[in-house]
């Protein structure tokens, strides 16, 4: 793995990752219930390709929760500090060494774990509560992370301030970690022989 120091949401993290598979979007590659490519995964190749052609960055629209999720991140990992006494360090962008695939997970811990910090409104954190367990639509996201870190663990951590948090470890799954293999191969197949096709094409 490289890992490139660089803030999270900077334009040259922006730039670092356009045109590559990410982590935080690998739900709109791989089909949870088959794990095999799934039908949205040719919007998101167009996205990338178009990402690599014109060298903007087409990402989803930030709303107003986003904006307050990404506030109160520095309260849920100074929670985490202090209710698990670990120290975490921050993370740019993690490539996998061939730089083909992307993850930026919220923190390092040590030499062998990851953070990922989601800061839902309150339904949605309470929904996570009574669950007790990973949302589905993250379950791709952190095992994309592990897979592209090749770290041995990441914690979990839904957080509200005044409510209880969900805390909880998730390590790499075979079944995932296999078929994220065999997905992003033949995705990356595809992605390269668009880009060599327009490329040509391009005035």
């Amino acid at each position: 793995m490289r890992h490139i120091e660089v803030p999270q949401g900077s334009a040259e993290w922006f730039k670092l990752r356009a045109g590559k598979p990410t982590a935080s979007e690998f739900d709109r590659l791989i089909t949870p219930k088959t794990l095999r490519l799934s039908a949205q995964s040719d919007a998101y190749l167009c996205r990338l390709v178009a990402e690599y052609l014109t060298g903007q960055v087409f990402e989803q629209e930030t709303t107003v929760w986003m904006v307050e999720g990404i506030t109160r991140e520095g309260q849920a990992v100074s929670y985490y500090e202090l209710t698990t006494n670990r120290e975490t360090t921050e993370c740019g962008l993690c490539l996998t060494d061939d730089e083909r695939v992307g993850a930026s997970p919220d923190r390092f811990i040590g030499e062998a774990g990851l953070l990922e910090v989601k800061n839902p409104i309150a339904p949605t954190h309470i929904g996570y509560l009574l669950a007790g367990d990973v949302p589905s639509e993250y379950v791709l996201q952190l095992q994309g992370q592990l897979w592209v870190t090749q770290r041995r663990w990441v914690d979990f951590l839904s957080f509200y301030p005044g409510l209880p948090s969900l805390l909880l470890r998730v390590f790499p799954d075979p079944r995932y970690q296999d078929a994220l293999s065999t997905a992003l191969a033949e995705f990356n197949l595809k992605l390269d022989t668009a880009k060599a096709q327009l490329k040509e094409l391009m005035p």
